[in-house]
C-alpha cells in the first residue's frame, strides 16, 4: 500500500541504523521465550520442518537465535494482526498510525520492517519497491506458526536485506485426513462516550452507541486430506470503523472519524506427494483493501487508498534427490500489486521471484548449504510528477555455507553470500559457533556484515507537488555487528534465554529537508546500537485441581542507539527515533483442560520522533487479556480486553492509539474422516 509522503519521510528518518562494537566479553545465560517456544534441534541434520508441512525452506537452528510461535499460541493471544501478536509474545516494538489498516512498523534489534526480511512460507514478501509489508495481509487464522530469526546476515534461509532478522511467517500444513472445515467470526467494540467535536470551541458530540460494533471480522476454511494429495481453501474479511476515542494534543476528548476500512482475501493451496517423501505445492493468494486515510490525526478530510495483491507460489521441496545425502528446495512466484492512492497516483507492479537451495551432508561432520535467490521487478507508476513511469530492475545473490561439527557438540558456520542490483555488487560474510557445553546449556555466537541496497522509492519516488523526490545516487547501507546467545534450559520447567548484541551500519539513509522545503534521501552518515535481551520462562504443571498449568513468562530489553551524523558523535548521545531504550513484557498463561486465562504486558520507555531528539514521546504500558473456552470438541468461545488500562499513548508522533475495547468471538473446528464414518 502506498503510504502518504509525511509518512514516509517521517518512517524513513527513523529506520536506519544499526550498530556498535560489543561487548562480546559480557553474558550471563540465556534463552527467548515467553508465551512462545524455541525449537530444540538434537540433530544438526534435522531440516527442522514438522512433519505434516511443506517449508523445509532453509537449515537447522545452527548459531542464530530463533523464537518459534506456534498455532495453539496464535490462538490464544487473541491478537488481531501480526504486530500486535509479535509485540506481546516476542516483546517486539511496534509504531502504528492508529487503528486496524493503518500503516504499522515491526522493530527487530534496531531495525523497522524494511531492514527485516518478511517471508510468507520461506519466499520473501517484502516490497521490492518500498521494502514494506502490509501487515493486514495475513489472516492469522490461516497461520501454521511463526518464526523469528534475530540478527543481521541470515544463514537459515539466506536471504538479502536481514539487517535485523527474519520473520518467516509459515500457512502451510498438509491437511488431517477427511474433510476439514472451519470459520471464525469476531466483533471489536470501543467504549462509547462524550467528546469535543471542534476542540474547545465546538460542540460536545454524544455517546455513539455504534462503537460497540465497531468492527467485524470473519475467517472461513475448507479442505481435504489423503495420503497423495490434500488441498485448502479460505477467505477472511474485516470491516472497521476505528471510531475510537482518544486524548489530542490539547488534551480534549475526541472521537476518530475518517478512517474506515474495508478489506479482505482469500488463499488456494494444492499440496502434491511424489516419491521418496518430495513434495509440491500450488499455492494462490489474493488480498485487497479499501481505506480511508484522514489528511492528519483530527481530520474530517480523506484521501482514499486501494490496494490489490495476488500471489502465486509454487515450491518444489525434495529430502533426497538424485542420492541419498542430497537435499533441495526451489520456488518460483509471481506477484503483481495494484494501488491507487487519492486521485492522480496509481501503480502496477510485478514481481518475479525464483529460489534454489541445496543441502549437501557430506560426512557426518561437514553441510555443504548452497543456493540463489533472483527477484526481476517491474514497476509501471502513473503520476503527473514522474519523469520516468516505467521502471525495470534485478535483485538477487548467490550463497555458500558450510557447516562443520569441529567435535559432537562443537559446530562452526561459515558463509558468505555475493548480492547484486545489476548496478553494483557486494560480499557478506558471517562466522558462527555454536557449543553446547551442557545437555542444560548452549552458547552460540555470531559475527556477521549487514549490507541492504536502497529501495526504488529511495531512489526514484517523486510526489504529486514534487515536495518528495529520490535520490537515484544512493549508496547502500553497510555495516558489521555480532551477537553472544546463552540458553538455558531445565526440562519442561524453566528456560532462560540472554543475548548481548550490536551493529554499526555506515550510509545509513534519511529522508532530509533541505533549505528549499524539499524532502529526499541521504546517505546522511553512521548509526550504531547495542542492547541486551533477556527471558526467563517459568513453568508448574499441575496433577490435582480444575488447572492443568500455569506458566509466567518475563522480558527485558535494553538498546542503546547512537546517530552520528554530521558534527554528531557519542556524547551528544541522540537516539535513533522511536526506538526505546528499555523495553520490559510479561506474561502470565493460566491454562484447565477446556481453556485458558492469557494475560501480557507491554511497556515502552521514553521514545523520540525526530532525530534532534527534541519531540519527545511518553512511556506507555498497555496490558491485554484473553479468555479461551472450549466447549465440547468443536467450539472455542473467546473474549479479550485490549488495553485494560485504558492506556492514552501516541505510537506515532501526533497519531494516538485506541483505549479499552472488547472482542468477543467463536472459532470453530471440523474433522470428517473415512475412519470416523466407519
Amino acid at each position: 500500500m502506498k503510504k502518504k509522503p509525511p509518512k514516509r519521510t517521517c518512517k524513513k528518518q527513523r529506520t536506519v541504523f544499526s550498530l556498535l562494537i560489543i561487548h562480546c566479553s559480557l553474558l550471563i545465560a540465556l534463552p527467548p521465550l515467553s508465551a512462545q517456544e524455541t525449537e530444540n534441534y538434537d540433530d544438526f541434520r534435522d531440516l527442522g520442518s514438522a512433519p505434516r508441512e511443506i517449508t523445509v525452506t532453509g537449515t537447522p537452528e545452527t548459531t542464530q537465535q530463533i523464537t518459534v510461535i506456534d498455532k495453539e499460541t496464535i490462538e490464544r493471544s487473541g491478537a488481531r494482526d501480526l504486530a500486535s501478536l509479535l509485540e506481546e509474545e516476542i516483546n517486539m516494538s511496534v509504531t502504528r498510525h492508529g487503528g486496524y489498516g493503518n500503516q504499522t512498523e515491526m522493530n527487530l534489534r534496531g531495525f523497522d520492517t524494511e531492514r527485516i526480511a518478511i517471508l510468507i512460507d520461506g519466499v520473501p514478501a517484502n516490497s521490492p519497491r518500498s521494502g514494506e509489508f502490509d501487515i493486514n495481509q495475513i489472516d492469522l487464522n490461516n497461520v501454521e506458526r511463526i518464526e523469528i530469526v534475530y540478527g543481521g546476515s541470515d544463514t537459515k534461509y539466506n536471504v538479502s536485506g536481514a539487517l535485523g532478522g527474519v520473520i518467516n511467517i509459515i500457512t502451510i500444513k498438509k491437511q488431517k485426513t477427511g474433510w476439514n472445515f472451519g470459520f471464525t467470526l469476531s466483533n471489536t467494540g470501543y467504549m462509547p462516550g462524550e467528546y469535543n467535536m471542534r476542540h474547545a470551541q465546538g460542540e460536545i458530540g454524544e455517546p455513539e452507541f455504534i462503537d460497540l460494533v465497531d468492527m467485524q471480522s470473519v475467517s472461513l476454511f475448507a479442505g481435504y486430506g489423503a495420503e497423495r494429495f490434500s488441498w485448502r481453501a479460505s477467505l477472511f474479511g474485516n470491516r472497521a470503523g476505528n471510531h475510537y476515542l482518544y486524548e489530542d494534543d490539547y488534551g480534549f476528548a475526541r472521537r476518530k472519524i475518517s478512517n474506515e476500512v474495508l478489506d479482505g482475501g482469500g488463499n488456494v493451496n494444492l499440496l502434491f506427494a511424489l516419491p521418496k517423501d518430495a513434495s509440491i505445492l500450488s499455492d494462490t493468494r489474493a488480498y485487497y483493501a479499501h481505506r480511508n486515510f484522514p489528511v492528519t490525526m483530527n481530520s474530517v478530510g480523506t484521501v482514499l487508498a486501494t490496494d490489490l495483491i495476488i500471489t502465486e507460489n509454487i515450491i518444489f521441496a525434495a529430502p533426497v534427490i538424485f542420492r541419498d545425502d542430497l537435499a533441495t528446495e526451489a520456488s518460483i512466484s509471481y506477484q503483481t500489486s495494484i494501488t491507487n492512492y487519492g486521485v492522480n497516483i496509481s501503480s502496477n507492479d510485478h514481481y518475479l521471484t525464483a529460489i534454489n537451495r541445496w543441502n549437501w551432508y557430506t560426512t557426518e561432520k561437514l553441510t555443504v548449504l548452497s543456493g540463489f535467490d533472483w527477484r526481476f521487478l517491474y514497476i509501471n507508476v502513473d503520476s503527473p510528477t514522474e519523469l520516468q513511469p516505467v521502471k525495470t530492475g534485478n535483485q538477487g545473490g548467490v550463497y555458500l555455507t558450510g557447516e562443520f561439527k569441529i567435535v559432537k557438540n562443537l559446530l562452526l558456520v561459515g558463509s558468505v553470500k555475493l548480492v547484486t542490483d545489476t548496478n553494483q555488487a557486494g560480499a557478506i560474510p558471517k562466522l558462527g559457533l555454536r557449543w553446547q557445553i551442557t545437555p542444560l546449556f548452549t552458547l552460540k555466537n555470531n559475527y556477521f556484515r549487514s549490507f541492504k541496497f536502497p529501495d526504488f522509492d529511495d531512489l526514484y519516488y517523486r510526489s504529486m507537488d514534487s515536495t518528495f523526490v529520490g535520490n537515484p545516487n544512493l549508496k547502500p547501507e553497510d555495516g558489521w555487528g555480532a551477537d553472544i546467545i546463552g540458553e538455558l534450559r531445565l526440562e519442561k520447567y524453566f528456560s532462560f534465554t540472554s543475548t548481548v548484541f550490536g551493529q554499526w551500519t555506515t550510509d545509513s539513509i534519511h529522508w532530509v529537508k533541505s533549505q528549499g522545503g524539499r524532502w529526499s534521501p541521504e546517505n546522511v552518515g553512521t548509526a550504531c546500537f547495542t542492547g541486551a535481551d533477556f527471558r526467563p520462562v517459568f513453568t508448574f504443571p499441575f496433577e490435582k485441581g480444575i488447572f492443568t498449568s500455569i506458566k509466567i513468562g518475563v522480558n527485558y530489553q535494553f538498546q542503546f542507539s547512537w546517530l552520528l551524523s554530521g558534527d554528531l558523535d557519542f556524547e551528544n548521545s541522540f537516539r535513533i527515533p522511536y526506538m526505546p531504550t528499555h523495553i520490559i513484557g510479561g506474561s502470565i498463561d493460566l491454562a484447565w483442560e477446556t481453556g485458558s486465562l492469557f494475560i501480557s504486558a507491554h511497556y515502552e520507555s521514553t521514545r523520540y520522533a525526530d532525530t534532534t531528539n527534541k519531540l519527545v514521546l511518553d512511556p506507555y504500558c498497555i496490558v491485554h487479556a484473553t479468555l479461551n473456552q472450549n466447549i465440547g470438541s468443536n467450539f472455542t468461545f473467546f473474549a479479550s480486553l485490549r488495553n485494560i488500562l485504558n492506556a492514552k499513548y501516541e505510537s506515532f508522533a501526533s497519531y494516538y492509539m485506541p483505549g479499552i475495547s472488547l472482542v468477543c468471538g467463536v472459532r470453530a473446528r471440523f474433522n470428517i474422516s473415512k475412519e470416523q464414518d466407519d
